[in-house]
This record gives structure tokens, C-alpha cells and sequence, in this order.
């Protein structure tokens, strides 16, 4: 788990910030945001094909107009 040391005087905003920033850097509110409902194991498949997809989209794009 993240830790961050609030010193004397500091806002709490910052310190929101940066614990929110080194959340995002380990991934931890992703797999969280992910693991919050069930998805159907024929779900995961189809949006797990439909990110190759689109990553072969991307690459192919990229490859013509370089």
C-alpha cells in the first residue's frame, strides 16, 4: 500500500494529490475499478479481442503514415 507523509503545514490537497498519483502508477484503482462487478468469462473474451483490435488498428495507422 502507498504511503505519504504529511509534513507540518503542508495542505491536505497535495497530499491527496500525491497519493492519488502513486495509486495510479501501481495500478491499484484500475484493478480495483476492474474487480468491483463479475464479468461473464465470454465478456472478458470479447473485450479482451476487441483491445487487439484495436491495437492492430492503431499499429496499422501508424505504419501507413510514417
Amino acid at each position: 500500500m502507498p504511503q505519504v507523509k504529511v509534513r507540518i503545514g503542508e495542505p491536505i490537497d497535495k497530499a491527496l494529490r500525491q497519493l492519488k498519483k502513486k495509486l495510479d502508477k501501481e495500478g491499484i484503482m484500475k484493478a480495483a475499478k476492474a474487480h468491483r462487478f463479475y464479468d461473464k468469462p465470454s465478456i472478458k473474451k470479447r473485450a479482451k479481442s476487441k483491445a487487439a483490435r484495436k491495437r492492430l488498428k492503431t499499429a496499422f495507422k501508424k505504419r501507413i503514415f510514417s
